[in-house]
């Protein structure tokens, strides 16, 4: 018998299949069973080293012997494909044996996060300005010594510059206040104008109510015959909005470099109605912002003319609305990030 004939007659169906079911009996699991698969019927196991013997065979005899490795490569797949339900069939009992599951036992309640505090009140913060009409602009926390102070009215000398002495890095500062960016978008927009700006600010402070790292929101208005009295009336819109319908805002003369005149606002005390508490200190009243009304130079050194419009600019720390609201006692427990400490803010 020649080589063709010994390659066509000789393929040894049964001897392969049977060699490969006692392999199959050695796996141990299904990963297991499939190398063992592989070893006959992956790209270099057994049965695929077969068709490699084609070439040798006349071509009166290729259909044939094509034809009997077929057949002993289906059914090699049909039988691992038994054993392999098999044994995972058995796996998912081993495992379900194990865990002892209590179908009887009330199932797991998922916990489900919630939104910081100060982000709550940023949000709503921004939802009631954004009710009056004003946009949100969001300048870079990077700043220059510019746009941080001397646009502000705040030149280098000025003794206004010690109680914002803030961090420095190469080419800039870190803001010490969210006004740069008024400053920014009135150079590139003019009036009227009523925007607001939030973002981190920074500033080396820090004790139970200050940080070295807290969260500004500030708001400006520029237009023609813009007063004093705009500033209340939209300020006492605020704080119904944000505190009690009952509540109402008390300004008190201050000095700020970019407001001409300057105020500190005060609101009536949330928790006692105004009667004197711990909260308000006996007093009936709360500070919660600066403000006053946008100082020409201000607005000269944006190229605005202050003969033609005025404004009005405010600013307020969020942590510190956060504080009043909820009645959180020290500013650190906003950024200790203590999951028992803001799981109360769940909805």
């Amino acid at each position: 018998m020649d080589l063709e004939e010994n390659l066509e007659e000789n393929i040894e169906e049964e001897k392969i299949v049977a060699e490969a079911a006692r392999a199959a009996e050695t796996a141990e699991d299904s990963r297991a069973l499939y190398e063992v698969k592989m070893q006959y019927l992956g790209r270099s196991g057994k049965v695929t080293s077969l068709m490699q013997h084609m070439k040798k065979l006349a071509q009166e005899l290729r259909p044939t012997f094509g034809k009997r490795v077929n057949d002993l490569r289906a059914r090699l797949e049909a039988m691992f494909a038994e054993l392999d339900a098999r044994a995972k069939e058995r796996e998912m009992a081993k495992k379900l044996a194990a865990e002892s599951v209590d179908v009887t036992m009330p199932g797991r309640k998922l916990s489900h996060g919630a939104l910081h505090p100060v982000t709550i009140v940023k949000n709503r913060l921004i939802d009631i300005f954004a009710g009056m009409g004003f946009e949100v602009f969001e300048g870079p926390e990077i700043e220059n010594d510019y746009y941080n102070f001397t646009a502000l009215n705040t030149p280098a000398d000025h003794p206004a510059r010690d109680m914002q002495d803030t961090f420095y890095v190469q080419g800039g500062l870190l803001r010490t206040q969210t006004s740069a960016g008024q400053i920014r978008l009135m150079e590139k927009k003019k009036p009227p104008i009523k925007m607001l700006s939030p973002g981190r600010v920074f500033r080396s402070d820090d004790d139970a109510t200050h940080s070295p790292m807290f969260h500004q929101m500030e708001g400006l208005v520029v237009d023609r015959g813009i007063t004093l009295c705009d500033l209340q009336g939209m300020l006492d819109e605020f704080v119904k909005a944000m505190f009690s319908e009952t509540s109402k805002t008390r300004l008190r003369p201050s000095y700020f470099p970019f407001t001409e005149p300057s105020v500190e606002v005060d609101v009536s005390c949330h928790a006692c109605g105004g009667k004197g508490c711990a909260l308000c200190k006996g007093t009936g009243w709360i500070e919660v912002l600066g403000a006053g009304v946008v100082n020409r130079r201000v607005l000269e050194n944006c190229g605005v003319d202050p003969d033609e419009y005025s404004g009005f600019a405010f600013g307020m720390g969020i942590e510190r609305i956060a504080m009043l609201k909820y009645g959180i006692n020290n500013i650190k427990l906003l950024t200790e990030n203590d999951v028992r400490f803001l799981e109360q803010f769940k909805d």
